[in-house]
């Protein structure tokens, strides 16, 4: 229980009274050397509690000039920027130095020189929140007595301004013992003098609470330091340990975490969202696809035109081939999803900015602890319906290391816009001409992925993700505009580690394919090598000759009639089994196989080619596409993990690939399993 305003500051005087005198009383030397310039530290640790405007203001002082890496032997993060000469590292937000979680834990251990990221600190940057002073002083006073010269960047003074508050950061700095800076890390406001200061961090020598000790030993410190620091109108209500008040936040908070309203609420926000990605991304990846279109002909007129000088046979070569079909279609089909990274983390930043996304997690974490997962998993749950790769790289929001590992493991379960394609040729011959029916089986895929994820969660956090079911401790963060900066900033990060971690695991694998299906080449007479360029990826142009000669003829094709036994239970042939095979790189090239092997052109949009493909019958004559197989290769894709870019990414964000290696069997195996009883049950009922 948090003594009475007058109690702590009759203590603090009291500590104070009797340091002063321990000062007084200590032996004095006869002379005093003068004190040497202090040195300037080549590198800044940058600390702070969540939601104190710590990553605003690190791109305030370092900009594009930053970037991610992350902690050895961990998928913890810290950004490494550069501000007028000094390197400054961007470490996670923590409530305590001292506390039992893998980012308090790395965050003391690279402050205490037991790993690396980046130089070795040799100052500290405490960023405070003035709104919320007691809880962020008894952080500082942690830091502070870490052994290393610090400052204090006293944050959104301009909110506590606004909200009756008035404190005197020098007072403030003579109890810390170091430079107090006030700032506005949103507008820049003192960020220059704070630069300044930073220049002579000070060792502070005050006389702090143990961090090990009593937790009340440290609050009733704080409450006396803003008791002694702060005034104005809610100045009692701060010492008291409380966030200075604000009637207008405490009626959108009654709103916001209402158990039928905030849903309300929270729902048209995700509505919106996702609208948002849907609508704006579509542009940039149509001129991407467009560009990279323009890119593979224009390799394709630069080979054209050395062999008609030349007469060198260039055009068919392996060398035009490799390029077009496997370096540009890969790296075509890894830019192509950019849009949607940075347009989904550019919008979660702006929210999360706001103070709305902690609301949200709030409400959410009712419905999702019942099934093992976090508040905080809804909004990547949520982005899964748009891709995967984004959802998986937003789970970082997610503080728990059991939590985060289950979100990013069920992911792919839920419906990605890739899968669409495969949906709509799948259920049309399931229904076709019945628009009702069509449509309910659309809205049931989305929802046995949504039970598969759920179920799968609840069976983790059980077995090899068992352990104690953390409470979502969660502060609510004040309300206040967006950083435009920021989250520009944050898009630009993740799309850069995208590209550098992910992206080039994901060409790897698209290359890899593209080899498999164009090697070894078919015979005089069938298909030019670059086979299944048109079909993969990237679209760089017109397919010539007979490509399904070539697929047939190709490793892949092997591959798929030395998995026919597998998957004739599902009532796929070798041709289907193609199919699954290929789409492992992108699950809507399943289509574009299909259109190669039936209609011989990779050109999906036309309604004719899908009419052939509906219409495909076996080397007996029977179809090849039956109801029951249709419904089976639908459970199929819904629950299969057939993105192998997606694998990537969950490697790189759980830091193994066991958990990649897991989620690849397992999804597997139960895709495999619901798709022989979606077959069984129709040929049990009578439709073949």
């Amino acid at each position: 229980m948090t003594a009475a305003p007058n109690q702590s500051s009759a203590l603090f005087n009291e500590q104070s009274t009797a340091a002063h005198r321990a000062n007084d009383s200590a032996p004095r030397t006869a002379s005093v050397e003068p004190p040497t310039k202090p040195i300037r530290p080549s590198a800044y640790a940058l600390l702070g509690n969540p939601n104190t405007g710590k990553t605003t203001l690190f791109n305030r002082l370092c900009g594009a000039r930053a970037k991610t890496a992350n902690f050895p032997g961990s998928t913890v993060e810290a950004r490494i920027g550069n501000c007028d000469g000094v390197q400054v590292t961007d470490l996670p937000g923590i409530y305590g130095l001292n506390l039992d979680r893998p980012e308090s834990r790395l965050c003391s251990d690279y402050l205490a020189g037991r790993v690396r990221v980046g130089r070795a600190p040799q100052a500290l940057l405490v960023v405070a929140d003035a709104t919320n002073l007691p809880r962020n002083l008894i952080f500082a006073s942690q830091a502070l007595q870490q052994g290393l010269p610090a400052v204090i960047a006293l944050n959104m003074t301009d909110l506590a301004q606004r909200r009756g508050l008035t404190i005197d950061v020098h007072q403030l700095s003579e109890y810390l013992g170091c430079p107090v800076v006030s700032i506005c890390a949103r507008s820049g406001e003192g960020v220059e003098d704070l630069i300044k200061a930073m220049r002579e961090p000070v060792l502070s020598t005050a006389d702090f609470p143990d961090p090990k000790g009593p937790a009340n030993a440290a609050a009733r410190w704080a409450n006396g330091v803003v008791a002694q620091s702060v005034g104005g109108d809610h100045a009692v209500g701060l010492s008291r340990g409380a966030a200075a008040a604000d009637t207008f936040t405490d009626r959108l908070d009654a709103a916001f975490t209402h158990p039928f309203l905030g849903v309300l609420v929270f729902a048209a926000v995700m509505v919106a969202l996702f609208y948002t990605i849907f609508t704006l991304a579509t542009v940039p990846m149509d001129l991407i696809d467009l560009l990279f279109e323009h890119l593979s002909n224009w390799v394709h007129a630069g080979f054209a035109g050395l062999q008609n000088r030349f007469g060198w046979n260039l055009v068919d070569g392996p060398l035009h081939n490799l390029l077009i079909d496997g370096v540009i279609g890969g790296i075509a089909g890894t830019v192509v999803f950019l849009p949607q990274i940075c347009l989904l983390f550019f919008l979660i930043t702006l929210l999360e900015d706001t103070g709305y996304l902690a609301r949200a997690s709030f409400v959410m974490d009712r419905l999702l602890r019942r099934f093992g997962l976090p508040g905080q998993a809804f909004v990547p749950m949520l982005s899964a319906h748009a891709c995967a790769i984004p959802a998986i790289m937003s789970a970082r929001l997610i503080p728990d290391q059991r939590d985060r590992v289950a979100t990013i493991f069920v992911m792919p379960f839920l419906s990605c816009s890739a899968r669409l394609p495969v949906y709509v040729l799948l259920i049309s011959v399931l229904f076709a001409g019945q628009a009702l029916w069509a449509g309910v089986a659309f809205a049931g895929c989305y929802l046995l992925g949504g039970i598969a994820a759920l179920m799968t969660a609840l069976l983790f956090r059980r077995t090899i993700l068992k352990g104690p079911a953390r409470p979502m401790v969660l502060e609510l963060p004040t309300y206040k505009l967006p950083s435009l900066r920021t989250a520009l900033f944050t898009s630009l990060d993740r799309a850069v580690t995208f590209l550098r971690k992910a992206g080039t695991v994901i060409v790897g694998i698209c290359m890899l394919l593209w080899w498999l299906s164009a090697y070894p080449q078919a015979p005089a007479g069938g298909q030019s090598p670059s086979l299944i360029a048109a079909q993969s990826i990237a679209d760089p142009g017109p397919v010539a000759g007979d490509a399904t000669s070539q697929l047939t003829h190709s490793f892949a094709g092997r591959l798929g009639k030395a998995i026919e036994p597998v998957f004739s239970p599902l009532g796929y042939d070798w041709q289907l089994s193609i199919g699954v095979l290929t789409s492992f790189a992108a699950r809507e090239v399943f289509v574009s196989t299909m259109s190669v092997l039936f209609a011989g052109t990779d050109d999906t949009e036309d309604q004719a080619v899908l009419d052939r493909i509906r219409s495909a019958t076996r080397d007996d004559g029977s179809p090849v596409f039956t109801k029951s197989t249709a419904a089976s290769l639908l459970v199929f894709y819904v629950l299969a993990m057939q993105c192998l870019p997606t694998l990537a990414v969950t490697r790189r964000e759980t830091g193994s690939w066991k958990w990649a290696g897991l989620q690849l069997g397992y999804m597997t195996l139960v895709a495999y399993i619901a798709a022989l009883l979606a077959r069984s049950i129709l040929l049990w009922i009578g439709v073949a």
